[in-house]
């Protein structure tokens, strides 16, 4: 249910089960690890993920497991957590296209991504009281993060949904555009970061992580911003933009360091 395609230095990733709403087992997860691990080893310049169909990803397929002898643990540490680091560490830009349910593992899959294009009418949230569960990889740190302790705990115990629109409001993903015109908004972005300047994002990318997940200060964030500055001074997309600047043309990133 994978499908993977490169092309111009570009992934595309594509959850492919739509009559399921591209909900994920465990062959889907160790599929998407192996998509993500073929596309890394092509040195592509960036990847988009996206769900076929009217969902983006409404979580695990869970129609044929039985509580009584189910290995959640299994799943999500062994599977779903692995995975979610994996993208995260993808040495390129990553974009995520998501409309409809986004829901569980789904979210999971776009709090790993980098960018995260919206439809306005997509479906966020934690339906998971409804099943006696509740929300996992990764939800709860973004709600809280971005939401604040009480609207998110609203959302957990009364099970409502947020529209991609009012996701993207609150602060959750970065911009919602109607459904329509979803993929051609991601693609046009996809494309144009691909031309770019790949070590630069990079850098980019790990400053935010470390203050992400390690909670860095202001100070501290800067005087990494400073050595980054410094290693990318060596690197050939900073000699052309440089170049390009005082030349006044446009300049061709290589995204050779």
């Amino acid at each position: 249910m994978i499908d993977l395609t490169i092309e111009d230095a570009i992934a595309r990733v594509v959850l492919d089960a739509p009559k399921k709403l591209n909900s994920l087992d465990e062959a889907a997860l160790d599929d998407l690890a192996a998509a993500y691990t073929e596309a890394e080893r092509a040195g592509v310049r960036a990847l988009a993920l996206s769900g076929e169909g009217r969902a983006f990803c409404a979580g695990r397929d869970i129609s044929a497991v039985d509580p009584a002898s189910d290995d959640t643990d299994g799943y999500l540490t062994g599977k779903v957590q692995p995975l979610l680091q994996q993208m995260s560490r993808f040495p390129a830009p990553t974009f995520a296209a998501v409309q409809g349910a986004c829901l569980g593992v789904g979210l999971g899959l776009a709090i790993a991504t980098d960018v995260v294009y919206v439809a306005q009418d997509a479906t966020i949230g934690s339906p998971f009281a409804n099943l006696g569960a509740t929300l996992d990889s990764g939800g709860h740190a973004l709600f809280t993060e971005r939401l604040g302790p009480h609207r998110t705990l609203d959302l957990i115990y009364t099970a409502e949904m947020m529209t991609g629109a009012e996701a993207v409001a609150a602060g959750l993903f970065s911009r919602a555009v109607p459904a329509e015109e979803l993929m051609e908004f991601t693609m046009q972005r996809v494309s144009k970061v691909a031309r770019g300047a790949t070590q630069s994002y990079l850098a980019s990318k790990e400053l935010v992580a470390q203050v992400r997940d390690n909670r860095v200060g202001l100070w501290e964030s800067m005087a990494a911003e400073n050595k980054a500055q410094a290693a990318l001074c060596a690197t050939n997309d900073y000699k052309e933009g440089f170049a390009a600047f005082q030349q006044k043309r446009k300049p061709e990133f290589t995204g050779r360091g």
